[in-house]
């Protein structure tokens, strides 16, 4: 009795045993076959007008939309860096074209989206086939199509929302982006802190699988975000130019470097509207050898128009950042026949090599399209902007030092200079917009923009440049 007792538990047991298995694995066939999808996203950041590796680019999201669901974005800043670009007779329309091209489907706008102005802008915008997205800009005033602050897009069964937001540290005493201010006083921008609660339940309303915050504000903000308004699934960012592969507040939060060296991607699994597997791939595009051939063709076509190879000067030596701003200084100063020129240092963009100088390299060292200005100012006034504003500059034409907390300015002769007295100031445009409060007089524009004003100065002369012994740097400290 015992015997059989025994062995009727045994059987008991290994039955349920057995069964609790394939109940269980039953369950997981029937949840992941109902419930469980799969998506990549593809995304690049701040490519500021280089467009070489956009056939690359084409070539892995083609092979890629064969095997599963594709997205591709953009984080901003799609303008501003590549002569080929910049100056193109409709500026930033090779940006546009080939992005269209290569299958775009959404950007979120960038502050170097505004660097053309606004009727050049409601061009690109226009001919763009992708979607624009902002929240925290209002157009209504400008010719500028308004765009959405978010979209839903459809892919397949797959609803995935993203909402667009841009910096707005452009200026110290205005909300705006980190652009030219004379380019943006149509537009009214808030911070992006006063309106992203708005979208709090933008995943539900939706009813989406993915919320997804597509900002251009800069890592920091994007850890923000993550900490304090938690409502997304993953942050994908632009504006800090960072390899950013991290998890906050259980939010991934991505972004791909800059100048399109990189191609971020993001494959995902998303069970029930929720992430339930993420692998990351941060794909080197300079090193990937596989292309698109008919992308490849038409961005050489691009190059070989813009004519950007002339040889205009000679370059005895490297020269790096701090360097170009004292030569960039320097030739503005004679090109324009004023007293004092000054520039600021985040409008040095890159360095200058050794030998000769292209066209194209000092498109690349400014490439905002900046004009050109004088001023007639007392030193007292230059005084007071170089303290209270303690913008960090470059400059020529004088010997500029801080003793204690006075400014001492000395002319070529190494004698002090009062404060009333008058000189005639050159410098880009973007310095008196966005520091307003100490260039308060009319200025005389000058025909050019800076880039041009240096290259007619490399044209002029014969005279190898060398200011690697040069330091013309300011800030008051």
């Amino acid at each position: 009795m015992k015997y059989i007792f025994k062995y009727a538990l045994i059987t008991i047991t290994t039955i349920f045993i057995i069964s609790s298995c394939s109940k269980k694995h039953n369950t997981k066939i029937t949840t992941s076959e109902s419930s469980l999808k799969k998506l990549t996203i593809f995304h690049i950041n701040d490519q500021h007008g280089q467009l070489t590796n956009f056939a690359k680019i084409k070539d892995i999201v083609t092979k890629a939309k064969k095997e599963t669901n594709v997205l591709l974005v953009c984080s901003g800043d799609i303008f501003s860096g590549n002569p080929v670009v910049d100056n193109h007779p409709e500026k930033g329309f090779p940006m546009i074209d080939l992005m269209n091209k290569t299958g775009f489907d959404i950007s979120v706008i960038g502050n170097h989206e505004f660097d053309y102005g606004e009727s050049i802008l409601k061009d690109r915008f226009n001919q763009s086939q992708f979607e624009w997205i902002c929240a925290n800009v209002t157009m209504d005033n400008s010719e500028i199509p308004q765009p959405n602050a978010y979209k839903t897009i459809l892919i397949n069964d797959l609803k995935v929302t993203f909402l667009g937001l841009v910096e707005t540290n452009g200026k110290e005493d205005d909300i705006i982006p980190s652009t030219h201010p004379w380019r943006v006083q149509n537009l009214t921008f808030e911070k992006y802190q006063n309106v992203i609660s708005n979208y709090a339940q933008l995943k539900e309303t939706e009813d989406s699988d993915l919320y997804v915050a597509l900002t251009h504000l800069g890592k920091s903000s994007d850890y923000n975000i993550a900490n304090n308004y938690p409502y997304f699934d993953l942050i994908i960012g632009g504006h800090s130019h960072s390899k950013l592969e991290t998890e906050i507040n259980n939010i991934p939060i991505y972004q791909a470097g800059a100048n399109l060296s990189y191609l971020g991607k993001i494959e995902l699994e998303i069970e029930n509207k929720a992430i339930k597997n993420t692998t990351y791939t941060l794909i080197e595009l300079d090193t990937y050898q596989d292309y698109d051939s008919s992308i490849k063709e038409i961005i050489d076509t691009y190059n070989v128009n813009a004519n950007l190879d002339e040889v205009i000067g000679f370059s005895e030596a490297y020269h790096n950042n701090s360097s170009v701003g004292s030569f960039y200084t320097d030739a503005l100063r004679i090109q324009m026949g004023v007293d004092i020129t000054f520039q600021n240092t985040g409008g040095i963009r890159n360095s200058l090599n050794e030998g000769d100088i292209l066209k194209n390299e000092i498109y690349s060292i400014d490439p905002f399209n900046n004009g050109s200005v004088t001023y007639t100012m007392s030193i007292s006034e230059i005084k007071n902007f170089l303290k209270n504003s303690k913008a960090a500059i470059y400059y020529s034409g004088v010997y500029i030092t801080q003793e204690d907390n006075t400014i001492i300015i000395k002319n070529k002769e190494y004698q002090t200079l009062s404060d009333n007295e008058l000189v005639t100031i050159g410098l880009n445009d973007y310095i008196p917009a966005v520091y307003d409060t100490y260039f308060t007089k009319q200025p005389i524009y000058l025909p050019n923009t800076t880039a041009e004003t240096l290259i007619n100065f490399l044209e002029s002369t014969t005279t190898p440049i060398n200011y690697t012994q040069v330091n013309s740097y300011f800030k008051y400290e």
